[in-house]
């Protein structure tokens, strides 16, 4: 994994939005393209090839679960959030504003998938088919990754009626999912995992469970992650951890100094944050108190998905320089809060990109 050595180093969290026009081996070669134009150090396929959702190709990819009707509402549409704010959710989701909803690169309406089985992994053909799009774009290497889901996220999904203990199924799921990750690093590019809903969750259970019951529910999650990172060096592992990409209030978040310990006890090298949203910037004190482990790399946003309004290349400096007098200049790689395909309109998406670069720069002749 690249550090920031001579300069500040850029990447981003992975969704881009989906190139008009364009398919199969074309649209990712545009998006490397584009990418390598703008200057973005750390790059990846935009996650075209998974259909542009960070969550929904895993449908496909394992055995063992039959898709049921669902009861009750999606767990996306619940939370204390949505029913303090209900009548703004109610206006946005009329508006579709929710999320930028222009073409379905998010999906709306997911399966309900239930265990009903031994689960095992069988996403193979697919996965083969992004990284030979990848390379076929030119992209290996420390300068390449592709993202996959972490078990507590696929988990709030999906439901069992096959495996006799909660943790039984949970540590199912990761051993799936460990083929995935291992794939990934056997060739060669840099295996980024998305963990949304381990916070997220905490406005849709974690309140009522309470603050100590959530954090010791998260850790099993972490363990289970662990374990299917196990023998994967750490070295060639990001984890993403955001609080949902939805357009709204999020006023009841998880702060970051309850998870920064959960965070940092996930076996990888570096840790994408949300840190430029008007929710989390504040969250960089965190790090005034609380050790980066040696060899690690924090990665925060430092642009948004969550505001239309395109960072000024300064303010991404000094957001970037906040972090790196805390942590070290090698340590900090300029990022994103979450994915810009379907949460952004697309000039929007690449100008803010452009700004997170223009904004690295300026930073490393300060640094």
């Amino acid at each position: 994994m690249q550090r920031s050595i001579r300069k500040f180093l850029t990447t981003h969290v992975g969704s881009l939005p989906t190139p008009n026009g364009l398919s199969g081996e074309t649209a990712v070669r545009y998006l490397v393209k584009r990418q390598r134009e703008i200057g973005l150090d750390i790059i990846n396929e935009g996650e075209y090839t998974k259909g542009g959702d960070w969550i929904s190709f895993a449908d496909d990819r394992f055995g063992g679960f039959t898709a049921k009707e669902r009861t009750g509402a999606p767990i996306i549409a619940l939370g204390k959030d949505r029913e303090e704010f209900a009548n703004f959710y109610k206006w946005a989701s009329e508006r579709g504003t929710v999320f930028f909803e222009e073409g379905d690169q998010i999906k709306k309406v997911r399966p309900h998938l239930v265990c009903t089985g031994p689960i095992m992994y069988t996403g193979h053909h697919d996965l083969k088919r992004e990284i030979d799009l990848l390379k076929l774009a030119g992209g290996s290497g420390d300068d390449m990754f592709l993202t996959s889901t972490a078990p507590a996220s696929l988990e709030v999904y999906r439901s069992n009626e096959y495996y006799s203990r909660e943790e039984d199924y949970l540590y199912a799921i990761a051993e799936a999912l460990r083929e995935e990750y291992g794939a990934i690093v056997d060739a060669g590019v840099l295996l980024q995992v998305d963990d949304a809903w381990l916070p997220a969750l905490w406005d849709r259970i974690g309140i009522s469970m309470g603050l100590e019951a959530f954090l010791k529910r998260c850790q099993v999650r972490v363990e289970a992650l662990n374990h299917a990172l196990r023998g994967i060096p750490e070295d060639r592992v990001r984890y993403h951890m955001c609080w949902g990409s939805w357009h709204g209030p999020h006023a009841y978040d998880l702060e970051l100094k309850h998870l920064v310990s959960t965070l940092l006890s996930v076996k990888a090298g570096a840790y994408l944050i949300e840190a430029a949203n008007a929710r989390h910037e504040h969250e960089h004190a965190v790090w005034e108190t609380v050790n980066l482990p040696e060899g690690k790399i924090l990665i925060p946003g430092v642009v948004t998905h969550s505001t239309d309004t395109i960072e000024h290349p300064e303010l991404v400096a000094q957001r970037i320089l906040r972090f790196a007098a805390l942590l070290g200049n090698e340590n900090v790689i300029a990022g994103a809060d979450c994915g810009f395909g379907g949460r952004t309109h697309p000039q929007i998406a690449w100008a803010k990109l452009r700004s997170l670069v223009e904004g690295a720069g300026l930073a490393s002749k300060q640094r």
